[in-house]
């Protein structure tokens, strides 16, 4: 059914307003308007939008750690602003997602997303997505009560120098969950991504930043029996003296550098890849210390990020000596340590906001635009990112937030912020943000474990992060020490590695709480069913 979309723009010129007809299959729409010149205040649309009580809905979060639920007609998603001022300022809980810039409904049935988001009854998908984020993010507001689907393109404060201006670049599709996610990337020019799947070892989650050169050596050995040659053997966050100063090795740790740990992991058969946060430093490193001008400030005052480590603080990407800086530091991983692959971490440290000259979006894409030039033919892992300014540009990517050695945190972690460490919200993403795996990227859903010791998780909690981890990933990580797997872990770990690398036809149902896998292997066709644990 057609409905008329109103649209609205206002600079500090003056006011401009719409109609334009559209329904939910009707492919791309291209919005723009001839505005007046000035700062740009407000670009809103609002689409009447009937959600059955029968249909789910899915708005997807910020960045890649950002809970990203299906909810029902009376779900609604939780900000920060219940918490208390003084943990807001000594945690900095609003600082990891959209808090700063984007309210949260308080009401039932009110939800809101960025880029895409979409309505599914059964097999049937309504999707709305954006085009074009380079004049700035898409947030979609949904109230089920009012059943009005709001638009609005985060693009404040940017100079609009007179005439015509984007307002929205969309896309409807309905249909199967095939049909509406590949006319969306078609319409994107978007290819499928032909990256091949990348299985192997990460080092963080058991030994976290206590990693030395002993250490890593002795996983690298344990791999040497348990991985494939072209694996990926990964160094974590740890080696560097602080997040921000990427130059050097952490002298204790690593004394003789890591240009020979990257031969020893290379003569091993396996690629090297190695963890940095480009585009933040923390409180304590030298490079804040050295060079506060370096730093991107709001208000005279450095912006921080977040309370990781000493609490760490955003890099301005305006400022040449950083882009000088950085140009290094990837030359120096990549040219002269020899490191194949790079894990980027942090990476909405780049664009907490926008400016004059480009919104938020833009200048976020930008951020991964350099990166991809700096990095040349070797392979990105891109992590704690929006999501569409990295599609296309990085090799793998996360969906997720970190894993947890437990299912999910203390129930005070659960009234935080929605881009918390949790096993559950991690699958939950998986899940529901599958529809991106070689479309935007090769999807990074987070490692698995077998191991018994330093984890919480029950034998079939394991088995079912390992096993969806598997099967709708491109990125199949393990952080355990294969020197200590048992006959049967390694058994185990042989028949997921097949899984993830030979099952097809890959199909997922979510009715009722319940959550299905169906794929094919040996041309037999399996299934894996997972209780009502992802619903809110």
């Amino acid at each position: 059914m057609t409905e008329t979309l109103h649209w609205y723009a206002e600079t500090t010129g003056g006011v401009r307003q719409g109609d334009a007809p559209v329904h939910p299959g009707c492919g791309a729409v291209h919005l723009s308007a001839d505005l007046p010149a000035g700062t740009l205040k407000t670009v809103r649309a609002e689409l009447p939008w009937t959600m059955d009580a029968e249909e789910r809905l899915f708005m997807n979060g910020y960045q890649t750690w950002t809970y990203s639920p299906e909810l029902d007609r009376n779900g609604k998603l939780r900000g920060t602003d219940h918490i208390p001022g003084f943990l807001l300022k000594k945690y900095a809980f609003d600082r990891y997602g959209d808090y700063h810039f984007v309210p949260y409904g308080h009401h039932n049935g009110q939800s809101h997303g960025f880029s895409y988001c979409y309505f599914r009854k059964g097999k049937q998908f309504r999707l709305v997505a954006s085009l074009d984020e380079t004049p700035g993010y898409t947030i979609l507001r949904y109230d089920s009560g009012k059943a009005l689907l709001t638009l609005e393109r985060d693009c404040a404060g940017v100079e609009h120098p007179g005439g015509s201006f984007a307002l929205f670049d969309l896309f409807f599709a309905e249909g199967g969950e095939t049909e509406v996610f590949d006319g969306w990337f078609r319409a994107m020019g978007i290819r499928p991504r032909t990256e091949k799947k990348l299985a192997g070892y990460s080092s963080w989650y058991n030994r976290y930043q206590d990693i030395t050169e002993d250490t890593i050596r002795e996983d690298l050995t344990g791999c040497r029996s348990l991985l494939c040659p072209g694996d990926l053997f990964q160094i974590d966050d740890g080696w560097e003296p602080k997040v921000g100063d990427w130059l050097e090795t952490d002298a204790q740790k690593f004394p003789h550098g890591l240009k020979g740990m990257v031969q020893e992991i290379r003569a091993s058969g396996f690629q090297a890849g190695l963890w940095l946060a480009p585009f933040v430093c923390e409180k304590d490193s030298a490079l804040f210390l050295q060079h506060p001008d370096w730093l991107l400030k709001v208000d005279g005052k450095p912006w921080c990020c977040g309370s990781n480590w000493s609490s760490f603080y955003a890099l301005d990407i305006d400022n040449p000596a950083v882009l000088d800086y950085l140009r290094r530091v990837f030359d120096r991983v990549l040219n002269d340590w020899g490191f194949d692959l790079v894990k980027l971490d942090f990476l909405y440290g780049a664009a907490p906001f926008g400016n004059a000259r480009e919104s938020r979006a833009a200048r976020m894409r930008r951020a991964m635009e350099l990166l991809r030039s700096w990095c040349g033919q070797k392979a990105i892992l891109g992590c704690g990112v929006p999501v569409m300014p990295a599609f296309g540009l990085v090799d793998y990517c996360r969906v997720s937030c970190d894993v947890s050695l437990d299912w999910d945190d203390v129930w005070y972690m659960r009234l935080f912020h929605r881009e918390r460490v949790s096993t559950k919200q991690a699958l939950n993403n998986t899940v529901f943000r599958r529809q991106l795996n070689g479309r935007a990227y090769g999807s990074d859903p987070d490692v698995f474990f077998l191991r018994e010791e330093n984890c919480k998780l029950t034998a079939e909690q394991k088995r079912t992060l390992a096993t969806v981890n598997a099967l709708l990933g491109n990125v199949f990580l393990t952080s355990d020490m294969p020197s200590h797997y048992t006959d049967a872990q390694r058994d185990e770990y042989r028949r997921l590695r097949r899984l993830f690398e030979h099952a097809k036809q890959v199909e997922v149902e979510t009715e009722n709480g319940v959550i299905t896998i169906r794929y094919s292997l040996d041309e037999k066709r399996q299934e894996l069913r997972c209780s009502a644990i992802y619903r809110e």
